[in-house]
């Protein structure tokens, strides 16, 4: 199967978006699969770069085995198949290199998340990097301001009762509790 070659254009992106040294994917246990996209997305995100291309430019960036995955299926598919959107490509990346097992321990990590003995800072942290293991349960704005204000300790949940009847942005919500923690110091 040959695929067209890109665009003149296309090539000028592409050499931009290599301008702001994208890190690259092996597959390793020690790669990051969730940030090596997450950070492929800022970059093309920042760039206005559209759907089909973020595909093309962020499977530039794999490497060894993860590059002979990406290979086997476009040899796979029809000449004249539709690309991969980028939904689709996150899916079948995230299927592909990140366990099964892991996605659930780290879902089930999100669900019983509570802060606890961890300042707001740690917290804040902690409930972001494994809130994007479990879009199905904040896959809205309020739904992720709800299980934050959920498992803030008792005094400061009890002080944000205001915030979940209102649509707050999530990052003011945090802004609220770090007011807090700082009021109960």
């Amino acid at each position: 199967m040959v695929r067209a070659a890109v665009s003149e254009e296309e090539q000028l992106r592409l050499a931009k978006f290599k301008k702001y040294y994208p890190t690259t994917f092996c597959g390793l246990a020690s790669d990051d699969a969730h940030g090596f996209l997450e950070e492929c997305h800022h970059i093309l995100r920042t760039m206005g770069i559209v759907e089909t291309s973020r595909v093309t430019f962020t499977t530039f960036q794999l490497k060894g085995s993860t590059y002979q995955w990406r290979r086997t299926y476009e040899l796979g598919s029809p000449a004249d198949a539709a690309s991969l959107s980028w939904t689709q490509f996150l899916e079948m990346f995230l299927r592909e290199f990140v366990p099964q097992t892991l996605r659930d321990a780290r879902h089930a990590e999100f669900e019983q998340l509570h802060q606890g003995t961890m300042s707001m800072s740690e917290y804040v942290v902690r409930f972001i990097d494994l809130s994007r293991h479990a879009h199905v349960l904040v896959f809205t704005v309020r739904e992720r301001v709800r299980k934050f204000i959920e498992g803030l300790c008792h005094d400061i949940r009890f002080s944000m009762a205001r915030e979940l009847e209102m649509d707050v942005p999530f990052q003011q919500v945090v802004e609220i509790a770090r007011r807090l923690e700082g009021m109960q110091d």
